[in-house]
């Protein structure tokens, strides 16, 4: 039996954990980048799909093809966040089926039903697209999610020609603790939950 994990560290991925809109000039290296991969990839999702794939969007270049695709105050985050995360899962996963869950091969299963392939990679997208957000706070950065923007647009603008397709969008750095804001209630246990 395991051990709770310490009370700063729940304090540091949850409770005390905030999404910043505002971020310092601390930069994020690529080696900080692959240790947010290396921790996330461990997320459980169904038969090990893993269908998640991130494009991390760092180049002003970049930046300034993503910001047509998103809304209002998005528009800033992008441009001054170290790292936009292009959450995105890959149609064809199920090429990989056979490597990653050797138990059992489900790459017909999902390569010919498209309506539970479509499902199964959105759904553990996000589940990963979580698990990085974790990881990134568990490394000290913050982020801050984010739905509103062309997920059209930033497929054609990002993906066209490939198999990739976006789900949502997430910042990444160091935040700006002076900006917070204050912080949001949250639902109760018994306004969001119910045991049977």
């Amino acid at each position: 039996m395991r051990p709770p994990i310490s009370p700063e560290s729940v304090k540091q991925l949850f409770t005390h954990a905030r999404s910043y809109h505002h971020w310092t000039n601390q930069p994020v290296t690529q080696d900080t980048l692959e240790a947010i991969y290396e921790l996330m990839k461990w997320g459980p999702t169904s038969v090990n799909s893993m269908p998640a794939r991130l494009l991390f969007v760092r180049s002003e270049a970049e930046k300034e093809k993503l910001v047509p695709c998103v809304l209002g105050s998005n528009i800033e985050q992008i441009r001054t966040a170290p790292v936009t995360v292009i959450v995105a899962f890959d149609e064809c996963f199920f090429a990989y089926s056979k490597r990653l869950f050797p138990a059992y091969d489900a790459t017909a299963l999902f390569a010919n039903d498209s309506r539970l392939s479509e499902a199964t990679a959105f759904r553990n997208s996000s589940l990963q697209g979580a698990y990085m957000m974790f990881a990134a706070r568990a490394l000290g950065l913050d982020v801050c999610p984010m739905s509103g923007f062309d997920n059209a647009l930033v497929n054609q603008r990002f993906f066209q020609g490939t198999t990739w397709k976006s789900n949502f969008i997430c910042t990444l750095g160091y935040g700006d603790e002076s900006k917070l804001y204050p912080r949001g209630p949250r639902l109760s246990f018994e306004e969001s939950c119910r045991i049977v």
